[in-house]
């Protein structure tokens, strides 16, 4: 089994900055592609952005410019730096890890999940 608990999430003006953490636990492998997804009231889960074990990173066109994936292997932990946050980022991020070792941008193809954390952007 893999535990992965997210942090970092809170409230930013438009414009703002935060930056989330996934740190991952038990039977962990820097091989896992992990990935980021986000969840806003009333609508479905969508792919935010994966990294691979050899921090090949894939971000959704959302975010492009403005979200940074980055991993510390030795630490098992994941960051999401996001950048000039817009109030259509709010919603709950969800930190992921694929198995499989490729990236994919499904949700379904994710083997493990945190809780989620919540960001919320305000105007």
């Amino acid at each position: 089994q893999v535990q992965l608990v997210e942090s970092g999430g809170g409230l930013v003006q438009a414009g703002g900055s935060l930056r989330l953490t996934c740190a991952a636990s038990g039977r962990t492998s820097s091989r896992f592609v992990m990935g980021w997804f986000r969840q806003a009231l009333g609508k479905e889960r969508e792919f935010v952005a994966a990294i691979n074990w050899s921090s090949s990173t894939t971000l959704a066109g959302s975010v492009k410019g403005r979200f940074t994936i980055s991993r510390d292997n030795a630490k098992n932990t994941v960051y999401l730096q996001m950048n000039s946050l817009k109030p259509e980022d709010t919603a709950t991020y969800y930190c992921a890890a694929n198995l499989r070792g490729a990236i994919v941008t499904s949700h379904l193809l994710y083997d493990y999940w945190g809780q989620g954390t919540q960001v919320t952007v305000s105007s």
